[in-house]
């Protein structure tokens, strides 16, 4: 009704038009103010209502302009040919007026579905979090069709969709891999288009995060086999070799001990060698414990008010020859485990002290911002560049290393016991001139958190 209104109004407006025109032009050559308002409404109304336009065009000009005025008869042949030439020029106007409208909006129809499916690829493979996406997805596909809301399962679960909504099932090459639950009504046309285009690009992006995340996860545990592997390996050399020579040590010097030919003073030194390898055991087996203690994530702090200085102090207190300990003035605590960055120090200080020989270890503590920053500083060898990368992880050991050098545990326990309060580190190495490591600890605030 609303087109043939519309008809109705254009075929009259350009009616009105002609009156005024003919002053300036013959009343034959005026028909194309008719044609104007038919390609307008075939272009924005369609065909049938441009046909109409056009018919009723017809009509008025033959009725109100052409002579004899007001019949439905002409005067001259020559308006016969003008009125025959109008009519099929109007319909053929009409025609390609509304395939044009067809193909523009088809066009348009096609850009939506496109930027539809590149919203829907970013939704399933650029987010980590799967059920986020599939609420994104549901969210596109819903403004999509014009749905009250479409919820997407995957899997389906197997509760049917209740009243209102409709379920449409997703497969993989005939296996069911989910489903759309549809609720609101559609036209047709918007249910043809969510069956036919939506859904299968909505199969496809599922079918291909479905897959990328079972080869995440597989690779995920391939990579953690591996690092067991590593692991188990380097624990078996660990035991066959780093634990077996104090061991070894400790049975020989014990053995000796018993002889009754020793003198007193061989006597002494055996025993302070057994005393010095049982400490070196006993370091080892704590580091394992800490190490196995931080792969499990039981290693939890229990974080109390304490100042840097303090736990420098402890930390250094086996190396105090060997260590220049700096600590600015005026430090603010921070909340820490004071026993874990003990650790923490202590494996970064015992390191240091490795790979400085003779040389002084330089340890200083200052307040830089919000934060405290803790530098160990050492005169050794310095880190090759390909092996800063590696140097924080279990069992591995620099290539400069000596026979005594540890367990290659010593750094990772370090960096566990760091982050795990809160902490950040780094290293610094020049090959040839030194290394130092850099810890940063935020700083506490009894007010702020109280408040």
């Amino acid at each position: 009704m609303i087109a043939v209104l519309i008809a109705v109004a254009a075929a009259a407006l350009a009616t009105a038009l002609v009156y005024p025109l003919k002053a300036a032009a013959p009343v034959v050559s005026l028909g194309v103010v008719y044609l104007l308002a038919v390609l307008v409404v075939s272009t924005y109304v369609g065909f049938a209502a441009g046909l109409l336009t056009a018919l009723l065009s017809t009509v008025a000009f033959n009725f109100f302009h052409l002579p004899p005025l007001y019949h439905l008869t002409l005067a001259d042949s020559q308006y016969w040919v003008a009125l025959a030439a109008f009519v099929i020029a109007a319909a053929v106007a009409s025609r390609v007026a509304d395939v044009a409208r067809s193909t523009a909006r088809e066009a348009d129809q096609q850009r939506r579905e496109a930027a539809l499916a590149a919203d829907l690829a970013r939704a399933l493979l650029g987010s980590e979090d799967r059920q986020a996406s599939f609420e994104e997805v549901s969210g596109l596909v819903a403004a999509a069709v014009g749905a009250e809301s479409v919820t997407l399962e995957v899997p389906a679960r197997p509760s049917p969709a209740g009243r209102g909504a409709t379920a449409i099932p997703l497969c993989d090459g005939g296996r069911p891999v989910g489903r759309l639950l549809v609720r609101g009504l559609l036209d047709p046309n918007a249910d043809e288009r969510l069956r036919d285009r939506v859904v299968p690009a909505v199969e496809a992006l599922v079918t291909v995060a479905l897959q990328r995340d079972a080869l995440g996860a597989e690779a995920v545990e391939t990579a953690a086999l591996r690092r067991s592997d590593e692991l188990k390996t380097a624990l078996l050399r660990m035991v066959s070799h780093d634990l077996r020579s104090p061991l070894t040590a400790i049975m020989t010097a014990g053995h000796a001990v018993q002889s009754d030919s020793i003198s007193t003073e061989d006597r002494r030194q055996l025993g302070g060698a057994i005393v010095e390898e049982a400490e070196r055991l006993s370091h080892m087996v704590a580091n394992l414990l800490d190490l196995s203690r931080l792969e499990a994530g039981a290693a939890q702090p229990r974080r109390v008010e304490v100042g840097i200085d303090e736990v420098l102090e402890m930390a250094t207190r086996q190396a105090r020859d060997q260590v220049e300990l700096r600590v600015g003035s005026d430090l603010p605590v921070i909340l820490a485990d004071p026993a874990q960055l003990d650790r923490a120090f202590a494996n970064l200080i015992e390191n240091a002290v490795d790979h400085a020989g003779d040389r002084d270890i330089q340890v200083r503590a200052a307040a830089v911002g919000e934060r405290v920053v803790v530098r160990i500083v050492d005169q050794g060898r310095g880190i090759p560049a390909a092996e800063r990368e590696r140097i924080f992880e279990a069992f591995q050991r620099g290539s400069g290393a000596g026979a005594r050098s540890g367990t290659g545990l010593g750094l990772a326990i370090a960096k566990g016991f760091i982050e795990g309060n809160g902490g950040r580190i780094a290293v610094e190495s020049v090959p040839g001139v030194g290394s130092a490591f850099v810890v940063t600890l935020p700083v506490h605030h009894p007010a702020r958190a109280t408040a």
